[in-house]
């Protein structure tokens, strides 16, 4: 069996991922049996899964995708695409600072004709890219309501096709009806 690559960071932005967390977490890992059962309750962007798949590929490991990442990296090239038309866009913005109204107004009009076109815009990710550090959007008013920074990265991600391979991938979260979730 050909031993896949591992990644030690999510391959796209995801607020709280383990990184920091990876070496001590694969070092815990060598303590169990290679055929164990691993559920990963809040999987996030699966970095904990993909981990331990890698390192005992004869377990099963289940994700729970409760946050949709998953669909976040089946659509990794039309996000390289619309982060290749922010960077011409943003091309006389410093790196880092804060971009000006006018060229704002270009960025948000490149957002909504990538979404019209695709259906489909990951704002996280996005957010990573225009807002200040730590901050996300989930939607084009999240992003254009408050002020926008050029962090666009000069390269595209991976499409990391194999980042969740072999995981047994669920999306489940279960709400009670005061609103907590149980």
């Amino acid at each position: 069996m050909k031993k896949r690559k591992q990644y030690n960071s999510a391959p796209l932005p995801f607020q709280g991922q383990k990184h920091r967390f990876a070496r001590d977490f694969t070092k815990i890992l060598r303590h169990f049996p290679d055929d164990s059962v691993f559920v990963d309750l809040f999987g996030g962007s699966g970095l904990l899964s993909h981990i331990t798949k890698c390192q005992k590929p004869n377990a099963t490991v289940v994700y729970n995708d409760f946050d949709g990442y998953r669909y976040r990296l089946a659509h990794v090239s039309e996000t390289n695409e619309l982060l290749a038309q922010l960077r011409v866009i943003l091309k006389d913005v410093p790196h880092h600072k804060l971009v000006p109204g006018d060229t704002k107004e270009q960025v948000i009009k490149c957002i909504e004709s990538h979404e019209a076109r695709y259906g489909y815009v990951d704002y996280i990710t996005l957010s990573s890219s225009l807002m200040f550090s730590a901050e996300y959007a989930t939607s084009l008013n999240g992003i254009a309501k408050g002020n926008m920074y050029n962090r666009v990265r000069k390269v595209d991600y991976s499409a990391s096709e194999d980042y969740l391979t072999d995981l047994t991938v669920v999306s489940v979260c279960q709400t009670h009806s005061s609103g907590a979730i149980r």
